[in-house]
């Protein structure tokens, strides 16, 4: 009979601390159920009340992002204090950090910030910077499935064709009406 009493009570020994713990669980569930659903949204994970989620407020304007424009073609786009547009490979050239601002869902200005001049298009799809920001200075902000971004007018366009922000392999501007968007001058890629 000793042994029978050993074999019955040794099982409910070990099995206490997971029942212990299987009840402390369950009671954090429960806490974590009387919540709100404003309260759930917020906290969607119990153990981290902290938890980041992801912003997309950039995309409904006036998102400002610090970057440089490193193009495919291995030059950085930089607008010069003449309001010059053009390629540099110098990664530390002060007139290729940009601004660049959201305007409308997918529309962005560029602004060089050193020079304070906006990018912009005309009408026979050349590169200039101005002053100003107006129409011209709009560019249609693409994300491509290559992981790199290209930049068409919001205004121009070529026989219906989008025109894009380029630059050939010697860093100079391609006309927009030269530019395709499977070019790979004019897939650019921000970097900080």
């Amino acid at each position: 009979m000793r042994t029978w009493i050993l074999t019955w009570i040794l099982p409910t020994l070990l099995y206490r601390p997971y029942l212990h713990i299987i009840f402390i669980l369950g009671t954090l569930s429960l806490a974590c159920n009387d919540m709100t659903p404003e309260q759930m949204a917020i906290n969607v994970n119990c153990s981290s009340p902290e938890r980041h989620t992801r912003s997309y407020d950039y995309m409904e304007g006036g998102d400002v992002r610090i970057r440089k424009l490193f193009c495919r073609t291995q030059w950085y786009l930089c607008i010069d204090k003449r309001g010059n547009v053009k390629g540099t490979q110098d990664p530390n050239n002060s007139f290729s950090i940009l601004e660049i601002r959201t305007v409308a869902v997918g529309i962005v200005a560029i602004k060089c910030i050193e020079s304070e001049y906006f990018l912009a298009m005309n009408k026979s799809g050349r590169l200039y910077g101005k002053k100003s920001c107006n129409e011209e200075c709009n560019f249609r902000e693409l994300i491509q499935e290559n992981k790199y971004n290209t930049y068409a007018s919001a205004k121009w366009t070529n026989n219906g064709k989008e025109m894009f922000v380029a630059l050939n392999s010697k860093g100079s501007p391609m006309k927009g009406k030269k530019s395709k968007k499977e070019h790979k001058g004019s897939h650019f890629l921000p970097t900080s």
